[in-house]
């Protein structure tokens, strides 16, 4: 796949103001600058994020209005439910909160609302469950801020809302005794992209402090914080940074009996990074969810006891091996559809239905037809009970939710962002719904868009690679939306005679830049088709990351190739 690469715009007054501040080197310098690192102070407050720098959660709009309703609730003995979606944000939040206030309070619940029976966000059944029992507080947590109609009937049950959401809202808002939500236009909260969990956790922090209990009551559960902000991609700036990095340590050091198990399972050796959260732990965490009942993975995350946590764990860790074994299936069974499809070539689109496929994989599958075969906005559809549902995933730059929108007159039910969304139909509206969407796509997407962009952060000498420099990159961590790891661009290389191709897909490489230059290693994984370009004995030019290979004890650093092409002369 043919890949665009546009190097980010230098600022070099900014640039040369902080290197005379912090005497680094000046490429880490442009790194900084890059992410809005332009002082003293903000450089300190990156490279050392304290827990002294979190916001007052008093500041954020209704936060009284919660804690007393959550006092009237304890001083009058009803029965609290704490409600939140079945992703990792949801059910990181809902453990975070629930187990911190179980400790308190007895007279309390968790309820997280099942991915096929009743969908995302608060259900008609959540709130049956609630009238049922007897519960009068509902604590919603990662949904509620659009769920007027059943939050409204909650109300006339008797049956009060606190919402602690971190989704957009809009001008007509759910009728809740208390909205803890930042991105309201009337919100002072100075850091506005917390995640579900995160606002879960300003909620129990300043029930800590209104209480007088210790904050390590609070800061035991950061580690689920640092989880949800990781599987939720929220940017990794302010707030998140400075809860990531300190729930990083703690799932170093002395993680949650279920976090800990999950860790044993994927069979993790080094110390866990952003990256191993979102791609080892939270896939787990998800697959319950995906696969069965999310309330597993709330269970795991409340469990006290490591034997019974690991045997969570595990249940969770067979879910998820059967759902790759699923995704993959349908991932193959969608390729063969498009191979065998003569209009390929000709869409801006891919919309797929099948009714066998499963429901709870088919965004994972979307995703992965744009990461490697196809990359355009794709739409998976199958049939659930009696409807047709699926999940949207887009291209950079293009508003998948939007051309959605404007096919609305054929779905049921739809939502979403800019790059992700999910929709409900009837069978017989799927063909026309492909035609509209194609059209939509066709109509509005520009060329380029369709090319996917390998965004490059700057162009490196091999000479700066060292072990200094690369140390203070390491301190770049936790690394995610508006703080990805660095990617550089070396020019003109050469093979040093040693790459070779390993595995028949990938490419061991061990190149130089000038005569007389370092020789860097590096991987480049399903790459074997490009080989020809650094075997023909013509330079070329490298797009990588850095990151460390350890090999009988050695260690060293290493390229991590994202693309390959030839040198201009």
């Amino acid at each position: 796949m043919q890949k665009r690469w546009s190097v980010k715009a230098y600022q070099p007054n900014q640039e040369q103001l902080l290197q005379s501040s912090l005497r680094i080197h000046p490429l880490l310098c442009r790194l900084l600058v890059q992410r809005n690192i332009t002082t003293f102070e903000t450089a300190r407050q990156f490279f050392r994020p304290s827990l002294q720098d979190l916001h007052d959660p008093w500041t954020m709009k209704d936060m009284d209005k919660a804690i007393s309703r959550i006092e009237l609730a304890f001083f009058q003995h009803e029965k609290i439910l704490v409600y939140g979606d079945y992703d990792v944000d949801g059910t990181t939040a809902v453990a975070t909160v629930y187990a911190f206030l179980q400790k308190i309070y007895t007279n309390i619940e968790f309820y997280i609302p099942h991915r096929y029976r009743e969908g995302y966000g608060i259900s008609k059944e959540g709130i049956e469950y609630a009238r049922d029992n007897e519960f009068s507080l509902i604590i919603a947590l990662d949904c509620g801020i659009k769920s007027i109609d059943h939050i409204s009937t909650a109300r006339e049950w008797g049956i009060d809302f606190i919402i602690c959401d971190h989704h957009l809202p809009d001008n007509i808002l759910p009728p809740a005794v208390a909205i803890l939500n930042p991105k309201q236009h009337d919100c002072p909260y100075p850091f506005k992209e917390l995640s579900g969990c995160g606002i879960g956790f300003k909620l129990i922090s300043a029930f800590a402090q209104k209480k007088g209990l210790p904050v390590s009551e609070v800061n035991q559960y950061l580690d689920l914080v640092a989880t949800s902000i990781a599987a939720d991609i929220v940017p990794m700036v302010g707030e998140n940074r400075i809860l990531a990095f300190h729930g990083l340590i703690k799932v170093n050091d002395n993680p949650l009996p279920g976090i800990k198990a999950l860790i044993k399972l994927s069979a993790l050796k080094e110390k866990l990074t952003i990256s191993n959260l979102v791609f080892v732990i939270a896939p787990r965490v998800n697959a319950a969810g995906r696969m069965d009942d999310a309330r597993k993975a709330v269970n795991l995350f409340i469990e006290t006891d490591e034997e019974k946590a690991a045997a969570i764990a595990a249940i969770l860790h067979a879910d998820n091996f059967d759902r790759k074994e699923i995704d993959n299936t349908i991932t193959q069974e969608a390729i063969s559809i498009l191979q065998n499809d003569s209009e390929i070539a000709t869409r801006k689109s891919t919309v797929l239905y099948q009714a066998h496929w499963h429901k709870g994989v088919v965004g994972i599958v979307a995703s992965r037809l744009i990461d490697k075969y196809y990359y355009r906005p794709t739409i998976i559809l199958t049939q659930s009970n009696d409807k047709v549902a699926g999940s949207a995933r887009s291209v950079m730059g293009f508003n998948v939710y939007e051309a959605i929108h404007q096919c609305k007159d054929l779905l049921e039910n739809y939502g979403g962002h800019f790059y992700a969304a999910g929709m409900t139909l009837k069978t017989e509206n799927v063909p026309a719904f492909q035609e509209r969407f194609e059209q939509v796509v066709a109509n509005t997407i520009q060329p380029d868009q369709l090319v996917p962009e390998i965004v490059i952060d700057s162009e490196i000498r091999f000479t700066d690679i060292t072990t200094p420099f690369y140390n203070i990159l390491k301190q770049f961590e936790p690394l995610g939306p508006e703080n990805q790891k660095p990617v550089f661009l070396a020019r003109n290389l050469s093979d040093n005679g040693f790459s070779k191709i390993v595995k028949d897909e990938h490419i061991r490489f061990a190149v130089k830049q000038g005569k007389y230059g370092p020789t860097i290693n590096g991987i480049g994984f399903y790459m074997a088709d490009k080989f020809h370009l650094i075997s023909n004995k013509q330079p070329f030019d490298l797009v990588f990351t850095l990151d460390e290979n350890e090999w009988n004890g050695q260690t060293s650093i290493q390229m991590k190739v994202i693309d390959i092409r030839a040198a201009k002369h």
